[in-house]
């Protein structure tokens, strides 16, 4: 591989900062590869190519030895993995220390969340019970961050669209959140040759002075004693260290330290007395990777999850004006879920919701625009009820519900490529899950000599394998 070149101001900005080391590794280095499994899947290393070694800081993280063609593995499409960059899969050790006292069910917000990595290792490290709540600027961006949720299929979830602007309206809210900002991208040289091409001095600048406005929004939602876990991707310390500095005086905030390996090659802040850790391709197998934790003064307390206020019906209202459900989409919902979640209808589509976060859910939806909620579990037209797709590949799904049928990989692969599946004869006529590997994969309407493919169109496979 030929030698990156690097803007000459950049390379200077690092030896100031005795990182040398550090400009050699991103004009020559390989990025690497690496998954996270979604445990709640039960997915093994064995199950998912090329994996070749653990990731140090996530016990659900592994290196691959190449990258093969994620598309054509049906069990992404599954939710089985997220593909994601080693170093930024630290947040699901972090969040992991800031809960291990505790254990109660907490509200976190996502709030620069697509395209979904770091939401999907904070719903993996939460206690039983928590909200997951993740937003997006970016309409194209938050399609992706809403169908990857979707694929993870945690209950336990919102998906917003929307300035941040909109949190300093939810006051005291939440008990954590995630502020992984856009910034200017150094520790993506490797990956991606924008980053070297877009770089300068005014960028970096310009991205300290929108890192600051979204602190400012967040940070009233946040509630006192609360974790604003702050990152970047890249390697200055204005967008670094100082801004940490910056949210500690201004804003009121205690530095909080987390634990780490010594053996992981994590390096400390570079001159500050806060924590501060930082991933550096010199040093460890990753990307670049800035993390610091503040904790907001005043004394934590957390929400009741048995308040009866919050198990309030949905205000979505049927032709009657009244919230129906069909007693069948309640037959699909397994007796374990059952009691946890309400169930509610808003124009066409049908949605289950945990009964325990319906408030913040209706707060959520007079501020910001929300695009994904729980599981929606069918879509009403005409008389029929269709069932989701979000159902098929959710925990709420009673196994009893459809009746199912087992296709190989060349038919997991045409299925998601909208292509009709051929059942066998005595597939009974409506609407049957797909299984694939023996997990759920999507829903046909089998016609008896032919079957439509439910699969959703814009998730479909374009590409030929």
């Amino acid at each position: 591989m030929d030698r990156r070149i690097l803007p000459e101001i950049f390379l200077e900005k690092l030896k100031e900062m005795n990182l040398t080391q550090l400009g050699d590794a991103l004009a020559e280095g390989e990025p690497c590869v690496s998954v996270r499994l979604n445990v709640s899947k039960n997915v093994s290393a064995a199950e998912v190519p090329e994996i070749c070694a653990e990731v140090p800081w996530c016990r659900n993280g592994f290196y691959l030895d190449r990258r093969p063609r994620f598309t054509f593995d049906p069990l992404l499409h599954q939710g089985g993995y997220y593909v994601q960059e080693a170093s930024s899969m630290f947040h699901s050790h972090v969040v992991s220390q800031l809960c291990k006292d505790s254990g109660l069910p907490l509200r976190v917000l996502d709030s620069c969340a697509a395209p979904g990595g770091k939401t999907t290792a904070a719903i993996d490290s939460l206690p039983e019970g928590s909200l997951t709540v993740a937003n997006e600027y970016v309409p194209s961006r938050a399609a992706v961050l809403r169908e990857n949720l979707i694929k993870w299929s945690s209950p336990f979830t919102v998906v917003t669209r929307g300035d941040t602007a909109a949190f300093r309206r939810l006051k005291n809210s939440f008990d954590m959140i995630i502020a992984d900002v856009p910034c200017s991208g150094e520790g993506m040289m490797r990956k991606d040759p924008e980053a070297i091409a877009q770089w300068s001095e005014g960028l970096v600048s310009e991205c300290a002075e929108r890192q600051w406005m979204i602190i400012s929004n967040l940070w009233p939602s946040l509630k006192p004693g609360g974790f604003l876990i702050y990152s970047t991707c890249t390697f200055n310390r204005l967008e670094n260290e100082e801004m940490v500095s910056r949210i500690i005086e201004e804003l009121g905030a205690e530095s909080v330290a987390v634990d780490v390996d010594p053996e992981w090659g994590i390096a400390p802040g570079i001159s500050t007395p806060h924590h501060c850790y930082r991933f550096m391709p010199d040093r460890l197998k990753g990307e670049g990777l800035f993390v610091a934790v503040v904790r907001k003064e005043g004394e934590w307390k957390p929400f009741s999850p048995d308040s009866p206020a919050r198990h309030q019906k949905a205000k979505g209202k049927g032709k009657s004006g009244r919230t129906q459900i069909p007693k069948e989409a309640s037959g699909w919902i397994d007796s374990l879920w059952a009691e946890k979640v309400t169930l509610y209808a808003e124009n066409d589509r049908i949605s289950a919701f945990p009964a325990a976060h319906m408030d913040l859910l209706g707060k959520l939806k007079g501020e910001i625009d929300v695009i994904h909620e729980g599981i929606p579990l069918a879509t009403v037209k005409g008389r029929d009820l269709i069932p989701s797709q979000p159902l098929a590949l959710s925990p709420l799904l009673s196994q009893s519900a459809f009746p199912t049928a087992d296709i190989s990989r060349d038919e997991a692969l045409a299925y998601l490529s909208g292509d009709a599946v051929t059942l066998p004869d005595d597939t009974p006529c409506g609407f049957v899950l797909l299984r694939y590997s023996g997990r759920p994969l999507g829903f046909v309407k089998n016609l008896g000599r032919r079957s439509n493919n439910l699969y959703p169109a814009p998730w479909r496979i374009k590409s030929k394998l």
